[in-house]
This record gives structure tokens, C-alpha cells and sequence, in this order.
């Protein structure tokens, strides 16, 4: 996505008549135009040129986003541009326009109304005080001239927006007054004394002033909240280091952060900010994280750990070697998610979007319609052209046009505060709509890491001298049950001596000689075959098997040891995490490879509705698909295998230690990779969602309400009037409260489930992993597509082919290799060779060849 600077745009109008200029353009896929933040995405392959003409026909202004087309953004670039640079300007013009208006009130209401004191020369002078009030009024006219430039251009150009009807209700009430200036200067003339004063009466020279002024005052609040829903993404850009330590030539040299390249050393002290991602290699510290993931307790590093940038580093002195840097680093890409996802739109924006298309026309057509009713009733023209004037300035499209977009924004940044990173205004809208939870059980219920759970010494035998030799015999094992056990040997300080003759045996079994014994483990299978076990411990180890953790038995010379019980244990907030789901209303669902007395086992530690055993890798995306008939899915996933299934879902959530292949495949970010955040990411769009419904509401019920008042309907019933002033004040206020209302969210506890209201779920699951999908699978007659394909260089490359041939082709197990150049899937029948041609060269690649057996 390309996204450009739209200058211009005063309303939801402006905006629909961008993002409908730009759409036209050839090659142009997508276009979303953000009123917010004066911003353009454009998919697809259109030129930069012809998009910018695109916008400067429709009677705005563009530019593209770094000055060029590829120019990489800094950081203090970027953050300039969400500067508030609106404030100031509405600012000076409100001060000064003020300064007038009083004076143009005291000659108008002053006098007239309340008989304040003017000087002699006024006595009897109506024409005079007429001729002040013309130049005062003509003078606040001037000021804010950028209300009548805008605004009878858009008209030129048939594409009305705000400030053409700002535009519009003042002039009316200024050549209205100075028509009656001019009469009166004729009945002076003529000695008529009484006429001189009707006329007085019909002088709109205040309200002419007052509606630009109190519009500035509208457009003023709404600019200072409108910078305020920035904050979150201009605090996170505040974060970057500007400076690093580099280590060249054996020197240490302080260099601007953009001069950091990739593989160069840097050190960084305690108390100072981490200027890039690395890795450390040399020293130990703790590291603050929270900027990145909201998590407050710091995170203990050594060598060979990662660090990111913005992060601090609290205590030790630590050397790194920069692994990601520029645009890169965390730190950049959560930057670019949160300010990507504020360059969309949410499908709920289009109801906006198109009463925005035609509500400035209506609004004109129903002003006219107003005054000539009036006029045909039997009023004045001044009563008839007040009544019209009203319905001019009452109406406020602004408001309708952010009513979604802020709480997008605010809501988008409340996210990236705690760690929750929505990719698209769509992820942010939908996520709460999910109905039913799929969540991978290895790194996402579960620590990924096995544990050692349980030391069951036989009789005569110690913990310390079981765990002692189990760790010996271990010590040169690279399976991961080994490492459980080093690591637990390690935690309690145990000396372990060095093996000989070390042997992985046939059926999950190790041999050893330690001193003058022989060491054997594994299996249950494996030992009772080896020695003799007795009953008891048999039981034990049954008991073990069935609560979802791995028996291992040790030997030595022949006589049972005991059993060390290993498991990858869940991590403490999944029981909790799956209960607010489910509270929420969400069906929540587990997916394993493990066996199904083992999956059990630990979906019932965890609390989950449903366990999906037996699933292999690429049965994933096949359950997705099940579960998508029955309701709106989201995947919760960490691995390469997942991307398949977080693409296919609804809703895709990846944990963020996961890969950076599920990461990319995902619609929403988890960066504590904490389960508890996924009912966070729920609540906090459901919240957003009421937000946005909340504004819509007040939009459409403020226009609803004032466009018929400001016209009269109520005058013959309940002889209720505006005042084209007091329509002013309304419309200026409209979008200020949508605004406001929005950033209400800031206040949002993300992580109260206190409020969460009980919802029962109305979905009951009927899929069978090992009889539904396997039975459908193997029945397929499939096709298998082996596409050569040149350009892909890295894990990122393979996701986004992935996603492109799944998209076009609905295709099952979408396997890409940067190394060997293809990407093979299956589908039911032959595809389209040209068709495959054009998915990969859209997706950024070259075609090379395509086979299909």
C-alpha cells in the first residue's frame, strides 16, 4: 500500500469525492482516504503521477508520502506529519476574528437591544451603523476567507462539502444586509422613517460574522481532538533512539540511528534506550519492554537473547550485534501497522460514506425549498432566507465522516499500548464479532518449552540421586524432553558427571555408562521391555500419561530408578483467558497434533469447549474451514504451520514470539504472547465498535433533528425557531462531541473482564477432525500445482505468495520455498495457467513455469 498526503478536504464529502476521483483510475485496486488524518492508501499498480492528477482534478492537493515513490520515511519525517499544525492557524483566526465580532455585537445587539451607549455621531445614523456593521462583518469575512475559497470551488466543481455551506449561509446573510443597507439609504432619503427602522431589522450582518466565527471555533476543538487520537502512535514514535554506540575499528563512535547498519556491534549502558533490534554478545541486564509490550515487569537477557529497539536497558552493560535496522526494527513495524491500519476503513465507514456522497447537495436543495415554502406562505424574504440560512449552517456532515475513523484511531492506539497490534481498521471491526476461538495448543496454550512436572524416585532411591544420573545420561541428548531435564537439574544446582558411550536406541530409549554402571531411559514401552516395573509405578505412570505428560524411566544396571514426568505445561493465564472467551459468548476450541488422551488432558487444564486431536500440520486450514460453516472464526496461532489456518480464518491472531511467517499471515498481533490478550483484542473492539455505533448515532440523530428545526417544521406546532447564529454554534459543537466521545476510549481497561456482560453462545460445534476432514480430504481427487516462482527471498516472501494463491484459488496446503523457488498446492481441478501467471506478478514475483499432476 502506497499511502499519499490529501491537502484540502474539510468534510466526509471531500474525502468521498477523493477516494471516488482516485478510484477510477486505471490500475487503482483500492482506495481508502482518511478525513482524520488528511491521509490516502492506494492498492494496486497505477502510477504515483497519475493518482496525484487524480486528486488535483477533483480540486485537491496530493503528495506522496516521503517525497518519492520508494523514498523510505524517517522517523522524525513521519512524526511531523502528525504534528497538529491545524490548532495554531484556527488559532490566530479565531482570536482575531473575536477581537471584531465583539464590536460588530456591540453596534448590532449592543445598541439595538440593550440601548448601550454609542457616540453622538450614531444618534439617528442608521445608515452609519449600517456601514460599520458591513465593514466589521467584511473584515471577519476576509479572515476566514478559506471557508468561501474552498467552498465555491468544491461548488464550481460540483462537489459541495462543508465550507460550501458555511460559505453559502454567510454570504446569504451578508448581500441580504447589504440589499437592505442600500434600501434604507433610499428611504432615509425619502424621509421614511419607519422603513428606515424595518430595514434595520433585517440587517444580517452579525449573523454573517458570527457563523464564521463559530464555525472556526467547531473546526478549532475538533482539530486539537483530532490530534489527540494520534497520541498513541506519536508516543510510540517518540520512543526511537535518534543516536547509537557503534563499535568501529575498536572504537566506540556515537552515530545518528539511520547510520546503524545490519551486523555492526553496538553497546548500550545501563539506563539508556536500545537503539535497534540485536542480539546480545556480551554481558547480562534486565530490560524494560514496556514501551513494546506494555508489560511493566522487566525482562531478565544474557548473551544469545534478543533485543529490541526503544526497549531499556536497566542494569548490566551489554554489547549486541544489530540484527534488523531502519525501518525493520519492531519498533518501525509496529509504527507502520498502527498508521496502515488508521489509512483503512472499516465496512462500517461505507453507511457514512454514502449518506456523506449526497448529503451537501440534499442539505442545498433543502435550504432553497425552505426559503421558497416560506415565501409562499406569506413571509418576508428576510424570515424566508433566515429559515434557509439555518438549514445551511445547522447541518454537519463532518460529523458523520468521523464518527468512525477516530474511534478507530483512538481505539487502533489503545491497542498498541498494551501490546495488541491490529493490522487493518477491518481486523479492529470484526474481531469482536468472533464467535468461535480456534486456538493452537503448542506455544499458544502452552509455554512451548517441556517442564519437568514430577520426580517419582523408586523406593530406596532420592530425587537428587534420580535427577542427578537422569541429567548425566541426558546431558547428550538433543531432544527437547532432555532439556527439561537439564534445565530442572540446573535450577537446583545438581553436579552431573560426564558419560560415556552414549546411545539413542531404537524405541525412545538412551544408554549410557556412568563410572562402572550402566544408565538406560526412555518409554514406558521402551523399559518395561528392559527391566521389570512394578505395579505401582506402572499405575503412576498411567496416571501421568492421562493428565497430558511424557513418563520417562530410568535405569541403572538393570533396577528401575523411577520416572521424571515431563510436559509443555500451559501457561498461567490460558485457564483464565479461555473463561473470559467463553464468558464473552465465544466458542472456544483447541487444535493438536498430540493424541487424544493427551489433548484432553490438557484442554481440560485449560477449560476449553471442544479438542480437535490428531491434527497434522496441514490439517489445520481443513478445520478452519469446517469451523468457519458453523460461525466467524478466529485462528490463535505461533508456527509456520498456523499461517495456513490464520490465513483461512476469519479473523487470524498470532502470538508475538511466534515466527515471522504466522506473524505476517495474521490480521492481529499479540506482542506479550500472552493468551489473555486475545479477549483483550475482543473487548477492546467490541468497545470501539460501540464507539463508532455511539457517534453514527449521534451524527445522524443531530442532522435528523436540527435540518427540520432549522427549517421551521415546529413553528406553526410548537412555534419553535433557530436562529441562524445558534445553528452555527450547533454545527461547530457536532463534531467536537463525536471527537470527544471517541476518545473516551482512552480510558478503556482492555484486561477488566468486569464488565464483560454474560453472553450464552448460540453455536454447538458437529465436526470430528478424524472422520469429517480426513474422510473429505481423501475423497477429493486433487490436482497437485508446482509453480516455479523467482523473487522470493525470505519467510515474509513465502507468506505473501501463500496468501495471494490461496486467495485466488481457494487452494489447500499452500507450500512455498524461497530456496527452491516453487510453491506447490492442490486443488480440485486444473487451474488456469495465465490466471497463476498474473496472481504471482500482482503478488511482486516472476512467473518461471508452472507443472499440475
Amino acid at each position: 500500500m502506497e499511502q499519499y498526503n490529501v491537502t484540502g478536504m474539510s468534510c466526509a464529502a471531500c474525502s468521498a469525492r477523493v477516494e471516488k476521483a482516485v478510484s477510477k483510475v486505471p490500475g487503482v485496486n483500492s482506495c481508502s482516504v482518511s478525513l482524520l488524518t488528511n491521509s490516502m492508501g492506494v492498492e494496486g499498480t497505477a502510477s504515483s503521477g497519475e493518482i496525484i492528477a487524480a486528486v488535483e482534478a477533483a480540486g485537491y492537493g496530493a503528495s506522496l508520502k516521503g517525497g518519492a515513490a520508494g523514498a523510505k520515511i524517517s522517523m522524525s519525517a513521519a512524526e511531523e506529519a502528525l504534528e497538529d499544525h491545524e490548532t495554531p492557524i484556527l488559532k490566530r483566526r479565531l482570536i482575531t476574528s473575536v477581537g471584531f465580532l465583539l464590536v460588530l455585537m456591540y453596534f448590532s445587539m449592543g445598541h439595538m437591544m440593550w440601548g448601550w451607549p454609542l457616540p453622538k455621531w450614531f444618534d439617528g445614523n442608521h445608515v452609519s451603523m449600517g456601514l460599520v456593521q458591513l465593514l466589521l462583518a467584511g473584515i471577519i469575512m476576509v479572515i476566514n476567507q478559506k471557508f468561501f475559497i474552498n467552498g465555491f470551488k468544491s461548488l464550481w466543481r460540483r462537489s459541495p462539502n462543508m465550507d460550501t455551506l458555511v460559505a453559502l449561509g454567510s454570504m446569504a446573510s451578508f448581500l441580504w444586509s447589504v440589499y437592505a443597507l442600500f434600501a434604507m439609504t433610499r428611504a432615509q432619503a425619502d424621509g421614511d422613517s419607519a422603513a428606515v427602522m424595518n430595514y434595520m431589522m433585517d440587517f444580517y450582518f452579525e449573523s454573517a460574522a458570527m457563523i464564521l466565527t463559530l464555525i472556526t471555533v467547531g473546526k478549532m476543538l475538533e482539530a486539537r481532538s483530532k490530534g489527540k487520537t494520534t497520541d498513541a502512535l506519536k508516543s510510540l514514535m517518540k520512543l526511537a533512539p535518534k543516536t547509537a554506540v557503534v563499535v568501529r575499528k575498536g572504537q566506540e563512535l556515537t552515530v545518528p540511528i539511520e547510520q546503524v547498519q545490519k551486523g555492526e556491534t553496538f553497546v548500550v549502558r545501563p539506563g539508556e534506550n536500545i537503539p535497534v533490534d540485536g542480539v546480545i554478545l556480551e554481558g547480562t541486564t534486565a530490560v524494560n519492554e514496556s514501551a513494546l509490550t506494555g508489560e511493566s515487569i522487566p525482562v531478565d537477557k544474557e548473551a544469545g537473547d534478543m533485543v529490541s529497539a526503544a526497549t531499556v536497558n536497566q542494569s548490566g552493560f551489554i554489547k549486541c550485534e544489530a540484527t534488523r535496522v531502519g525501518e525493520d526494527t519492531t519498533l518501525s513495524q509496529i509504527i507502520k501497522m498502527v498508521s496502515d491500519a488508521a489509512a483503512t476503513k472499516a465496512p462500517i465507514a461505507k453507511i457514512a460514506d454514502r449518506v456523506s456522497g449526497v448529503f451537501v447537495p440534499a442539505v442545498i436543495t433543502i435550504a432553497v425549498i425552505t426559503t421558497i415554502i416560506w415565501l409562499l406562505a406569506g413571509q418576508t424574504f428576510g424570515y424566508a432566507l433566515a429559515r434557509g440560512i439555518s438549514v445551511l449552517v445547522i447541518s454537519c456532515p463532518c460529523a458523520l465522516g468521523l464518527a468512525t475513523p477516530v474511534a478507530i484511531m483512538v481505539g487502533n492506539g489503545m491497542g498498541a499500548k498494551n501490546g495488541i497490534l491490529f493490522k487493518t481498521a477491518v481486523s479492529l471491526e470484526e474481531a469482536g464479532k468472533v464467535q468461535i476461538v480456534a486456538l493452537d495448543k503448542t506455544g499458544t496454550i502452552t509455554s512451548g518449552q517441556p517442564e519437568v512436572t514430577d520426580i517419582l524416585p523408586a523406593e530406596g532411591i532420592t530425587e537428587t540421586e534420580l535427577l542427578t544420573l537422569a541429567c548425566a545420561l541426558e546431558k547428550k541428548s538433543e531432544h527437547p524432553l532432555a532439556k527439561a531435564v537439564l534445565k530442572k537439574a540446573e535450577e537446583k544446582n545438581l553436579a552431573t558427571g560426564e558419560v560415556t558411550g552414549f546411545q539413542a536406541l531404537p524405541g525412545n530409549g538412551l544408554s549410557a555408562i556412568f563410572g562402572s554402571d550402566k544408565l538406560t531411559g526412555g518409554s514406558m514401552k521402551f523399559i518395561s521391555g528392559q527391566t521389570k516395573v512394578s505395579a505401582d509405578l506402572n499405575r503412576r505412570a498411567e496416571q501421568l500419561a492421562e493428565q497430558g505428560k511424557t513418563p520417562l524411566l530410568f535405569t541403572r544396571n538393570g533396577k528401575l530408578l523411577g520416572i521424571i514426568a515431563v510436559a509443555d505445561v500451559i501457561k498461567e493465564d490460558s485457564p483464565r483467558a479461555v473463561k473470559e472467551l467463553q464468558n464473552m459468548g465465544i466458542r472456544v476450541v483447541m487444535l493438536t497434533g498430540d493424541n487424544e488422551r493427551t489433548a484432553k488432558a490438557i484442554g481440560a487444564q485449560a477449560g476449553v469447549d471442544d479438542v480437535i486431536a490428531g491434527v497434522l500440520p496441514d490439517g489445520k486450514e481443513s478445520v478452519i474451514r469446517a469451523l468457519k460453516e458453523q460461525g466467524k472464526v478466529a485462528m490463535v496461532g505461533d508456527g509456520i504451520n498456523d499461517a495456513p489456518a490464520l490465513t483461512r480464518a476469519d479473523i487470524g491472531i498470532a502470538i508475538g514470539a511466534g515466527t515471522d511467517i504466522a506473524i505476517d499471515a495474521a490480521d492481529i498481533v499479540l506482542m506479550k504472547s500472552q493468551l489473555s490478550d486475545v479477549p483483550a483484542a475482543v473487548r477492546l473492539s467490541r468497545a470501539t465498535l460501540r464507539n463508532i455505533h455511539e457517534n453514527l448515532f449521534w451524527a445522524f440523530f443531530y442532522n435528523i433533528i436540527g435540518i427540520p428545526l432549522a427549517a421551521g417544521v415546529w413553528i406553526p406546532l410548537f412555534g419553535w425557531t433557530l436562529n441562524p447564529m445558534f445553528g452555527a454554534a450547533a454545527m461547530s459543537l457536532s463534531s467536537f462531541c463525536v471527537v470527544t466521545n471517541a476518545l473516551r476510549l482512552n480510558l478503556f481497561q482492555v484486561h477488566n473482564a468486569a464488565k464483560d456482560k454474560t453472553i450464552k453462545n448460540p453455536v454447538t460445534l458437529h465436526i470430528s477432525h478424524d472422520e469429517n476432514i480426513k474422510e473429505e480430504k481423501e475423497n477429493k481427487t486433487m490436482v497437485k500445482v508446482t509453480v516455479n516462482v523467482e523473487g522470493m527471498m525470505c519467510g515474509h516472501c513465502e507468506a505473501h505468495v501463500n496468501k495471494a494463491i490461496q486467495a485466488a484459488f481457494g487452494a489447500e496446503d499452500v507450500v512455498s520455498s524461497h530456496e527452491n523457488g516453487t510453491t506447490v498446492f492442490s486443488v480440485p481441478e486444473k487451474v488456469d495457467e495465465a490466471k497463476v501467471e498474473e496472481v504471482i506478478r500482482e503478488a511482486g514475483y516472476e512467473f518461471k513455469g508452472i507443472t499440475q499432476e
